[in-house]
């Protein structure tokens, strides 16, 4: 199943013509209402594409991506096993400046056979490779994970941290090889909606934001040399990302997503 570009790039500019051009602050209520696009209809998957390692592109393997009551839903209630299915929802198009927000929940329990890491464990995979480029059976697409983890009920676990499947970043003046980065962020434990909040300026600046406050910042997204994956992308020497899809992630445990938005920034 081939993603509708076309289709979806006339949609958003049609929706946001109006607003995206005014050079008025993005911080007025009221402009931000007239500005953001709301990227998930609250109906089905419509303008979404799941991807899943052992499946092609387009699968929805065991119904695991589905919309209920007006939420977006990872559930688990058809697999038997978890066997290493990971799956990423993407989104038909391509962004590079933009603001991204949703609201996320875990709920119920993780499937049998899911790795213990993936305890109420989800992601906002953004810069991510154009999907029609993962292989069948490739576990996570190239891209920068913001890392959304549940309370355990006892401990601190932070939310909205960095991983960094096939790519590195700058942080502080100094590239960053580790895979995963924590962030300041309180522990959310049970089932709270949670809202993350993403700051995306292309190759410059990324901030992510949980309930409204700053808990992580980098810049300099780029593609690891190291890493197989990406190093099918690589072109002309150049490792620099400045742009790319944004997915949702499915890693073993119940997750709710909604009021899934974008907001595009002239720059």
């Amino acid at each position: 199943m081939k993603l509708q570009k076309r289709h979806y790039l006339a949609v958003l500019m049609t929706t946001a013509v109006a607003g995206l051009f005014c050079g008025c602050a993005i911080g007025q209520d009221e402009e931000e209402k007239e500005k953001w696009i709301s990227l998930f209809n609250g109906k089905d998957l419509k303008g979404w594409t799941p991807k899943f390692a052992g499946s092609k592109l387009g699968e929805n393997y065991k119904n695991t991506f589905r919309v209920e009551d007006g939420v977006l839903k990872v559930s688990y209630d058809q697999y038997e096993q978890f066997n290493s299915e990971f799956g990423h929802l993407f989104y038909a198009l391509p962004f590079s400046h933009y603001i991204f927000r949703a609201e996320y929940r875990f709920t119920g329990e993780q499937v049998k056979g899911g790795p213990g890491w993936a305890f109420r464990n989800s992601g906002v995979m953004i810069h991510c490779q154009d999907p029609n480029t993962i292989t069948k059976d490739q576990s996570f697409p190239v891209c920068i994970e913001v890392q959304l983890l549940g309370g355990d009920g006892k401990n601190d676990r932070t939310t909205g941290n960095l991983c960094t499947p096939g790519t590195n970043v700058v942080m502080n003046d100094k590239l960053i090889t580790d895979h995963c980065i924590t962030s300041k962020s309180k522990t959310y434990h049970g089932d709270q909606w949670v809202k993350i909040e993403i700051e995306v300026h292309g190759n410059g600046i990324i901030r992510h934001k949980i309930n409204g406050q700053i808990v992580m910042e980098y810049q300099k997204p780029q593609l690891d040399e190291r890493d197989a994956d990406a190093k099918k992308l690589i072109q002309d020497g150049k490792l620099m990302v400045s742009e790319g899809y944004i997915s949702l992630q499915a890693e073993s445990h119940p997750v709710e997503f909604r009021k899934v938005e974008i907001l595009p920034l002239e720059e």
